[in-house]
């Protein structure tokens, strides 16, 4: 009994694991690795609106009879067209794709990226109890469907812009069987998410789960009614703490995590990003008004958390803020940490504060979930950005006597004997709060070191040329020096390539050493050339029929597997095991002898036997590959293989068969004479 208590205690308060990260985020921020760029580089993405978003204009911010107009010019957007969308790839029609909202198709995309930067195949998932929870908020696209020509509206109209309906087309399109729910919290609907699906995964509704946020500014009128309630800043700057913050900036994208239970994540071989500890979701409830913040409330959730966790407010090294840059937000926040975090650390250490608001407005459904992204980087690089648009501290926050600083610089946060750990704060409009405790990855061992490099094979495949041509120059700064490639092996690089990814109809192969001789493979093959290195090839929709195939004698050459017989263990013993079955039939060592050729190379009942055994050896390796044959086929002594790799014969009675074969030949060589003529065979008939 006190084991069936311990198993549901430990159940309930199992860390999750972060394993696979995407996003599209303001600024060009397309992948983590670029977010992290931007974030390091302290870039401001907020701008005024494109002309290509709203037209020109549209509610005369130049109007100096209202000034608070001036906020609705600026925005945090999206460098991709939110109007480009392979709806093929998810098997969506065109004429459903017409009606489906942006942020539908930002989750798809960046869902699959996700799973594929976790290493998870996605059409692996089909039937698993994979959970999907997403937060969004806003139905701009639905609006501007009734707007536009209400006689277009159908069916698909509500399943391209009903909020239910992104969540589960992700679970519709790769199959998945957990629960599948949208979250609206407005502004914290995305951490709220996360708070979710960790929840589902510890009381076994889930064996993994997607969570994240979308926001999408397809329509203004949002930002106007920001605006003329002045929430917004307007000289579209978020100067998150600072004495001149104004208000936000609205923002737009995408985030998407993969979480598994840490010890399934362990089984499995995942690599873990980071780690959630805990969390917390709770509401302001009765405060000064509907949309105030709760400074009570917020220390209550924060303290909740804590005890989530399991951690002390002394662990917590950094918290990134909600930070919306509001006279009003912003020392509410700072007061509710400070009674939780604040007071000094006996260790002398602090809570460092970001804001990342300050780089890429308030996204809103999708801020959490940024904010949570923007940690895990921190941890990963080993450093806070800093906030922008900071100058001076706002009179009504008091930080003097705490443990909390602001990141006004780029901030060291080393990994150390001591363990780091974060939170990340969410505050909806409507009063709902949360806060998610993540701690650092932990520590992994590292892989044998390689003697040597050896020859790897790097799939990579698309759904069409075109794209097999754009994932070709993603690899190209994936293997470079500035890529993401760069922290990884060969070989992790090609077995995830390999093994964990997706394999469609367009394909190519690359062989090289390096990550160098890959990337020098991909370049050529982008300018035009066809290097001997690499192999481009299309593929039928169906299951490939494999034949192995098994040669005669001729096909022997001294040096041969030699490479294999020290990169290849699997190889290495299927020949070590046909040398032990030739002992009782010959007098010399197999292995020997192909490390090492002497005189016995050029005798046919030595060139018999080793070319059985490279037979079989090869059989061995492709299937050790996951390569198996629907049928063998052996071409004179190759018989002999085929037989042994069909299940025929016996590894010893193959063995018997071939060295015995072959010293029969050897004795009648010399007696006899083949004729080789190259005619077609009714010719050679006649």
């Amino acid at each position: 009994m006190q084991q069936e208590i311990d198993a549901l205690n430990h159940a309930r308060t199992e860390p999750i694991a972060i394993v696979g990260m995407g996003c599209r985020f303001p600024g060009g921020a397309s992948t983590p690795e670029a977010f992290w760029k931007l974030l390091e580089k302290g870039v401001d993405t907020i701008t005024e609106v494109p002309q290509d978003r709203w037209g020109e204009d549209p509610f005369n911010y130049q109007d100096p009879a209202h000034p608070e107009q001036r906020a609705t010019r600026w925005g945090a957007f999206l460098k991709e067209r939110l109007d480009v969308f392979d709806p093929h790839f998810f098997g969506i029609s065109p004429r459903e794709a017409v009606n489906l909202d942006p942020q539908q198709r930002l989750v798809l995309e960046v869902t699959w990226e996700a799973l594929e930067r976790a290493g998870i195949a996605p059409e692996l998932l089909s039937g698993t109890r994979t959970g999907v929870f997403l937060g969004i908020n806003t139905n701009d696209y639905e609006q501007y469907g009734l707007f536009t020509d209400p006689k277009k509206l159908d069916i698909y109209t509500a399943t391209g812009n009903g909020h239910c309906f992104p969540p589960g087309r992700v679970s519709y399109s790769l199959g998945l069987q957990g629960p599948s729910m949208a979250v609206d919290t407005a502004c914290s609907s995305s951490l709220v998410a996360v708070h979710l699906a960790c929840q589902s995964l510890r009381n076994g509704e889930s064996s993994m789960a997607i969570a994240g946020g979308v926001n999408a500014m397809v329509l203004p009128w949002l930002t106007y009614i920001f605006g003329r309630s002045q929430a917004l800043s307007p000289d579209g700057r978020c100067k998150t703490f600072d004495a001149q913050a104004n208000g936000y900036v609205r923002g737009e994208g995408c985030g998407i995590i993969v979480l598994k239970r840490l010890s399934d994540a362990q089984a499995a071989g995942d690599r873990v990003l980071a780690v959630i500890r805990g969390s917390a979701v709770n509401q302001d409830g009765r405060s000064t008004g509907l949309t105030a913040p709760n400074a009570l409330a917020q220390q209550a959730m924060l303290q909740q958390a804590l005890e989530s966790a399991r951690l002390s407010a002394s662990d917590i090294s950094y918290v990134e803020t909600h930070g919306t840059g509001t006279a009003l937000g912003d020392p509410i926040e700072v007061q509710a940490l400070s009674d939780v975090f604040g007071p000094p650390h006996e260790d002398g250490s602090h809570c460092v504060l970001g804001a990342v608001k300050s780089n890429i407005g308030h996204l809103e459904a999708a801020a959490g979930i940024a904010g949570l992204i923007k940690v895990v980087l921190s941890m990963q690089h080993e450093a806070i950005p800093k906030n922008l648009h900071f100058k001076r501290l706002n009179p009504r926050i008091q930080l003097e006597g705490t443990s909390l600083v602001l990141a006004t610089k780029k901030m060291e946060w080393k990994k150390g004997a001591k363990r780091r750990f974060a939170g990340v704060n969410s505050f909806g409009i409507s009063g709902t709060n949360a806060h998610v405790i993540l701690e650092e990855a932990p520590d992994s061992e590292a892989p044998a070191p390689e003697s040597s490099l050896p020859e790897r094979v790097l799939l990579l495949s698309a759904r069409s040329g075109p794209a097999l041509d754009a994932l070709a120059r993603q690899y190209v700064h994936f293997l470079g020096p500035d890529g993401e490639g760069s922290s990884f092996s060969e070989r992790d690089i090609a077995f995830s390539a390999s093994l964990r990814r997706s394999h469609s109809k367009h394909r190519l192969a690359l062989v090289g050493q390096s990550k160098l001789e890959w990337r020098q493979s991909l370049q050529a093959f982008l300018s035009g050339d066809a290097p001997s290195s690499l192999s481009r090839s299309e593929v039928s929709s169906d299951k490939p029929r494999v034949v192995f195939i098994f040669p005669g004698q001729g096909s022997q050459w001294e040096g041969m597997a030699r490479r294999l017989l020290l990169q290849e263990p699997v190889f290495r013993q299927s020949l070590e095991a046909c040398d032990a079955a030739f002992r009782s039939e010959t007098d010399f060592s197999l292995l020997q002898q192909l490390e090492s050729p002497g005189p016995l190379f050029s005798r046919i009942d030595f060139i018999q036997p080793a070319l059985f055994a490279l037979s079989v050896g090869l059989a061995s390796l492709w299937k050790h590959w996951g390569v198996l044959p629907d049928a063998v086929l052996g071409h004179s002594m190759g018989e002999v293989a085929a037989a042994h790799i069909a299940g025929a014969l016996s590894l010893q009675d193959a063995s018997r068969i071939i060295c015995r074969r072959s010293r029969i030949m050897r004795r009648m060589s010399g007696k006899g004479a083949m004729a080789l003529v190259e005619l077609p065979l009714d010719e050679a008939r006649s």
